[in-house]
């Protein structure tokens, strides 16, 4: 288990930010999904926890094989899917993150909003504190971004804000910028596998990074867009964005055809418990067997194995004595 806490500050206020947040989740997703690959909305409605109160609830498949490293792909199915549950009880979010086909593997993110610029180390309760974690924080102005996901629409540097008059973002803006709030994310990722935990870990804390970092920049570069909507009129985007994005990745029923047959009384049904087969088009690059490899000859091309009944009648024929030796002929009479 490798945990770290992300604190990112924003321009904006907490309650401004619960629209932006929205906003940026709906038209990030829409912009990052392809025929195929993107994420597809299962489910978002209200929920209500005990402790937490009101909120929404939101069931995710996160389609990206494509954005895998190498070493990744050539283990992971092509067609596989992250699910993502997120429990919003704005200020305070739960997001968790698993994959059927590595069970192993989690990602668990608890997030809290506060109006300040990063300064509370007691955010979150004494159990998380007492935990061996890295504090990172992220400055969404002068952090080194993907080259992949650069725009320079985006660059908050060079951004003004026209509605607010917030930008354009100087060194150390973090210090004077009023208003200001910070988003505090306790991020814990698991992959219980031996060999291969710490380095699947790492590597999934760097792809979480990105994701805020670019998340949070596009937030606050997109103010001018979602600045003046209520919580209506962003419900309203956000269920339209859902919709127009589960077509743009091409969330179809399967074309499958299953009928009944029956089976041979010597066949066994697996019982329910047994994962299926993951559908993939063609084996990792490890397991396949290059189609010019040259034909190994440590063994004769047939065996000739030796006939039992010449064997067995080999054993009943007698044995012959040996014949006796000639006796010397007799000298001629004299």
């Amino acid at each position: 288990m490798l945990l770290k806490e992300y604190r990112i500050c924003m321009p904006l206020t907490v309650e401004e930010y619960r629209i932006g947040q929205l906003y940026m989740i709906s038209k990030h997703s829409h912009e990052q999904s392809d025929r195929g690959e993107g994420v597809e909305v299962v489910q978002n409605e209200p929920y209500e926890d005990p402790a937490h109160g009101k909120g929404q609830f939101t069931e995710k498949r996160v389609y990206l094989n494509s954005k895998l490293p190498s070493w990744a792909r050539a283990v992971v199915p092509k067609i596989f899917y992250v699910t993502e549950k997120a429990w919003n009880y704005y200020p305070y979010t739960i997001t968790e993150y698993t994959c059927s086909f590595l069970p192993k593997f989690s990602i668990h993110i608890e997030t809290k909003y506060e109006d300040n610029k990063g300064c509370n180390d007691h955010i979150f309760d004494s159990e998380a504190k007492e935990l061996d974690r890295e504090v990172c924080f992220v400055d969404i102005a002068y952090d080194e971004i993907p080259e992949r996901y650069y725009k320079e629409s985006e660059d908050l540097r060079y951004f003004k804000s026209t509605k607010t008059s917030r930008g354009l973002l100087k060194e150390g803006w973090r210090d004077s910028q009023d208003p200001i709030m910070c988003s505090y994310k306790l991020v814990t990722v698991k992959f219980e596998v031996w060999g291969l935990q710490t380095r699947v870990e790492q590597f999934v804390h760097k792809v979480v990074r990105d994701v805020l970092l670019l998340g949070h920049r596009q937030a606050f570069a997109w103010v001018d867009e979602w600045i003046d909507m209520t919580m209506d009129e962003v419900r309203e985007f956000e269920r339209a964005t859902q919709e127009a994005t589960n077509k743009k990745i091409g969330v179809f029923p399967p074309m499958i055809s299953i009928s009944e047959s029956n089976l041979p009384p010597s066949t066994r049904s697996a019982p329910s418990s047994a994962p299926s087969t993951p559908l993939a088009t063609e084996a990792p690059e490890f397991l396949s067997v290059p189609k010019d490899r040259p034909r190994k000859k440590s063994a004769p091309e047939t065996l000739t194995l030796p006939d039992p009944a010449r064997k067995e009648a080999a054993l009943r024929r007698p044995k012959l004595s040996p014949a006796p030796a000639p006796r010397p002929a007799a000298p001629p009479p004299e």
